[in-house]
């Protein structure tokens, strides 16, 4: 397990809100998962942690990278997409944004 650079998390990106034809609900993101293409497969990350990471213009506790932390709610129709709720809203800037899924809490 020399130089292997292992990674704990998927990549994804954040699509929009929850939104009808008239109403937008910032409080819920839908959420593109890499490699996740049906409704099943997306029942393996329910309830895993999700982290938008973003860099700021002025320094904090010695680092320029601040996070939002949320969850993986539930599914968004067929085509692997899910809905996640963050500890605050996610801002418009982070729309078509990564994001990073990760692959914790177990819940085998």
């Amino acid at each position: 397990m020399g130089g292997e650079n292992v990674r704990l998390y998927v990549k994804g990106q954040v699509l929009g809100y929850k939104r009808s034809k008239a109403n937008q609900e910032n409080h819920t993101s839908i959420v593109k998962i890499d490699g996740v293409v049906t409704r099943k497969e997306t029942e393996f990350y329910l309830g895993k942690r999700i982290v938008y990471v973003y860099k700021a213009k002025t320094q904090k506790q010695g680092t320029y990278f601040r996070a939002i932390w949320g969850r993986v709610m539930r599914p968004h129709g067929n085509a692997g997409q899910v809905k996640a709720k963050f500890s605050s809203n996610l801002p418009p800037i982070s729309l078509g944004g990564g994001v990073r899924v990760m692959l914790y809490p177990s819940r085998v």
